[in-house]
């Protein structure tokens, strides 16, 4: 699995900022491995809602999970206030950090995420396909390694 670390400062979107990493590195299927950090503005749809509920205040991420993908996300976020309560739902656009977020995200090379309709729940739901396999490199015709010194082999 391939890796990326990324640390958020004040102000920025946890969810933009995880899309932009998507997109910078054509994610086809990644993970959350890990995700702490704190929040200004917990924006979050909650269980069997339609919209967004949002919060204000100094929140930390106690956990952060879900599939990331250039053909669409699906991430859940959970925090807690300074009271230890604690609540989660799907991460939306309107998450702003306060101090930081600790970010890794893992890549798994050999899957692509799609996102396609289920008949059953009715939603655009993760459906996993094998990575398509990397064209061939084109062949010089040359066979064997290419000197080191420039030299011509004797």
């Amino acid at each position: 699995m391939l890796t990326y670390a990324v640390r958020l400062g004040p102000g920025q979107d946890l969810r933009q900022e995880l899309q932009k990493l998507v997109q910078q590195q054509q994610i086809k299927a990644g993970t959350i491995v890990t995700g702490v950090g704190s929040l200004t503005t917990a924006s979050l749809r909650l269980a069997n809602q339609s919209g967004p509920s949002v919060y204000r205040g100094h929140f930390e991420i106690v956990s952060l999970v879900g599939t990331l993908s250039v053909n669409g996300n699906h991430l859940h976020l959970a925090i807690a206030d300074s009271t230890g309560r604690t609540l989660g739902g799907h991460l939306l656009d309107g998450n702003i950090i306060y101090t930081t977020a600790e970010l890794v995200v893992g890549v798994l090379p050999a899957l692509d995420f799609r996102r396609e309709l289920d008949p059953v729940s009715t939603y655009n739901e993760l459906t996993i396909y094998p990575a398509p396999d990397p064209k061939p490199a084109k062949s010089s015709g040359r066979r064997g390694r290419k000197p080191a010194s420039g030299t011509a082999p004797r």
